[in-house]
């Protein structure tokens, strides 16, 4: 008996050792992920403080000996050209990813809803359908969507991004919510028409509040993929008071030298308004994965 009782002892300190090495192994690899991604925006700020002799320096130095803040004045003042670009670019890219998420919310919201509660001739192969166009890479469609907009004259517009924005965004936004709706209890809206409410009016007040998590993680999702896009900006705008961020800042490339400060400062002013708007939505975009994922 003692020795079964040893054996066991062992069996469950092996075991222990087992488990905590894992959860070890994973720090250490959280710990290695955070670094690698972290690690390039501290060097894009640090960057973006230094003169433009101080960024060319080598060996590189972090922490600059004269920090300044000049590439930042330099790209919100209005005076001058470079201010003038960098802001008109800026809201280009808050006007094209603003009327993105709105236009994705209104015709994802609904979609995903008669997916969800309707049967009807062809349901399953037209969802299927609608994710099977994430499958191919979106420069396959970049000829025929700029051969279309072309021909309703759409190019140099901003209507042209929105709609290739709603084409790109729209599936996974439609299937997030399907996801989403199904875990809302069916018993809810049939209580409430009961009560005297429409199917219309059911769904404005008990469903549109209780789906609130998976409609904000839709909206992040819809605005970071507008917000960062780069290939159908670049082929569609080609005036430059028509351009978004991502097309805009290569302006600080030229064929001598570039304003690597200038450069890392509209960098990290570009991605302060995506890491700030995920910081203060991330639970409610956890929350909308995992019920969407998970069938009570």
């Amino acid at each position: 008996m003692s020795t079964i009782a040893e054996t066991s002892s062992r069996g469950q300190t092996r075991r222990g050792v087992r488990v905590d090495g894992w959860r070890w192994g994973g720090r250490i690899f959280l710990v290695f992920m955070l670094l690698y991604t972290a690690l390039p925006m501290v060097w894009m700020l640090l960057t973006s403080i230094k003169s433009g002799f101080a960024a060319m320096q080598l060996p590189p130095q972090w922490w600059p000996d004269q920090p300044t803040l000049d590439s930042y004045q330099k790209l919100l003042d209005p005076q001058n050209s470079v201010g003038q670009d960098f802001l008109r670019f800026f809201w280009n890219s808050l006007f094209v990813s603003t009327a993105t998420t709105i236009l994705s919310v209104i015709v994802a919201v609904p979609a995903a809803y008669a997916f969800s509660r309707f049967t009807f001739p062809g349901r399953n192969f037209l969802f299927f359908a609608v994710l099977l166009r994430n499958m191919f890479p979106a420069v396959i469609f970049l000829v025929p969507l700029f051969i279309l907009m072309r021909a309703i004259g759409l190019v140099n517009t901003h209507g042209s991004l929105v709609l290739t924005y709603l084409t790109f965004g729209l599936p996974l936004a439609i299937w997030l919510l399907k996801g989403f709706y199904d875990n809302i209890p069916v018993q809810l809206e049939q209580a409430a028409r009961i009560d005297g409410a429409t199917r219309f009016q059911a769904f404005i007040l008990i469903v549109m509040p209780l789906s609130a998590p998976g409609i904000i993680a839709t909206a992040i999702y819809s605005f970071i993929g507008a917000w960062n896009e780069y290939i159908y900006a670049y082929t569609f705008l080609s005036k430059n008071e028509q351009l978004t961020l991502p097309v805009g800042i290569q302006r600080f490339f030229s064929e001598n030298t570039t304003d690597f400060p200038g450069l890392m400062a509209a960098s990290f002013m570009m991605s302060v308004p995506v890491v700030v708007l995920f910081l203060l939505l991330q639970r409610y975009f956890v929350r909308a994965l995992t019920e969407g994922a998970v069938k009570h």
